[in-house]
């Protein structure tokens, strides 16, 4: 059962097709972690070049993946209403680490938890995985602003 369904989730990202890369949320524990799913289909645009013949999800895609769901946990601990949101920018990643290859008709299961928030600035601890297995982690920074 899911916390968030997709419309839920595009009321908290300004992301859109396609590059809304969150298809639902599952779990939800304010200022401490959020477990959010990505269906992984064929018909991603990047795999037309990501590689023929051999699709793989990019990395940084699925690092991007991270931060969307990472932004949801940070709108819903601050309780900003989807109206007042404002933006939510990478200010850094650290420690990427890629274990396996992403492919078509894999679900990404996307865990974030909030390290660290000071003056503005927020720190996660991401990783994702596939049927149990670590894909790919980091720890990635983050600061909210206002929307422009």
């Amino acid at each position: 059962m899911s916390v968030m369904d997709i419309e839920q989730v595009m009321q908290y990202l300004p992301h859109r097709y396609p590059f809304l890369l969150i298809d639902k949320v599952t779990e939800l524990e304010l200022g401490k972690t959020i477990t959010a799913i990505k269906n992984v289909t064929i018909n991603e645009p990047f795999f037309n070049g990501h590689f023929p013949g051999a699709p793989v999800m990019p990395g940084v895609l699925i690092l991007e993946a991270l931060a969307q769901a990472a932004a949801i946990l940070s709108f819903k601990t601050k309780g900003y209403a989807p109206e007042d949101i404002g933006i939510v920018y990478f200010a850094g990643i650290d420690g990427a680490r890629f274990k396996k290859p992403v492919k078509p008709g894999d679900q990404l299961v996307l865990k974030a938890e909030i390290v660290r928030e000071m003056r503005g600035i927020w720190k996660y601890k991401g990783r994702a995985e596939v049927d149990g297995a670590l894909v790919a982690e980091a720890e990635l920074m983050a600061t909210l602003r206002d929307k422009p």
